[in-house]
């Protein structure tokens, strides 16, 4: 089949490994949401007219391999929620158009590559829940440009403070002097308004409380009244009704 272009095989059960033989001229391959196994083969980074890798949802280990880069002319790849494990490689910095990079979900290890702040085309990056460390090599002129960027779930990955703000809300702690993660320190803000919630909290429920305590027993001794009155009046009615019959 010299002359296939696309391969879409996704969500069909399929098993087994990813094929070693594939038809040179593929553009697209979409293999997601099966149970294939075993590591990517090195053949399939010999596809240089390759755009767009799927093979997310998976069960494929292994590492990815050094080739990779040579997919010269891949934009979208999505390797998320399989069992890979090792380090990104630093081949797919030279991979030039690459504006979507998913590998998120797998057991992925080593650091963030720096190279991944210098891809002008990428606008994609998710990285987490994997078992990735250190300090994180981005700046906000970076993370600015992109439209998705994820790296929570890297419970040994932080950022340092001097370089990105936490209002980014990164999903990771911070750095303390060693390049390891601490626990964020709450700020004197967060503080304040969280002290002010829970006292209105607080004091909301304490003043409902005051009124039913102190309007509580004034409207029962209230409705008795009207009770006690309206029976009292209902019976001079019939009183004077009866006379007034006679």
């Amino acid at each position: 089949m010299r002359k296939l272009k696309s391969v879409t095989i996704s969500n069909a059960n399929l098993t087994g490994y990813v094929s070693k033989h594939l038809p040179q001229n593929l553009s697209y391959i979409d293999f997601s949401g099966n149970k294939l196994k075993g590591g990517i083969p090195t053949s399939l980074t010999m596809l240089e007219n390759l755009e767009v890798l799927n093979l997310s949802s998976n069960a494929i280990t292994g590492e990815i391999p050094d080739e990779f880069g040579d997919l010269i002319s891949l934009k979208n790849v999505s390797l998320r929620s399989n069992s890979l494990s090792g380090s990104i490689p630093d081949s797919i910095s030279a991979i030039p158009g690459l504006v979507h990079l998913d590998l998120s979900s797998n057991q992925l290890n080593g650091t963030v590559p720096g190279f991944l702040s210098k891809m002008k085309q990428l606008k994609y990056l998710n990285l987490e829940n994997n078992a990735l460390h250190g300090v994180l090599p981005f700046n906000a002129t970076f993370l600015k440009k992109l439209i998705v960027f994820k790296v929570s779930g890297n419970s040994n990955l932080c950022y340092n403070h001097s370089v990105l703000s936490s209002k980014l809300k990164l999903g990771i702690a911070q750095c303390d002097k060693h390049g390891l993660p601490i626990l964020p320190p709450a700020s004197p803000d967060d503080s304040s308004a969280d002290s002010q919630s829970d006292s209105s909290d607080y004091g909301d429920e304490d003043d409902s409380g005051n009124k039913e305590k102190h309007h509580g027993p004034n409207k029962v001794v209230l409705g008795v009244a009207i009770g006690l009155s309206s029976i009292v009046f209902l019976i001079v009615f019939l009183i004077l009704l009866s006379k007034c019959c006679r």
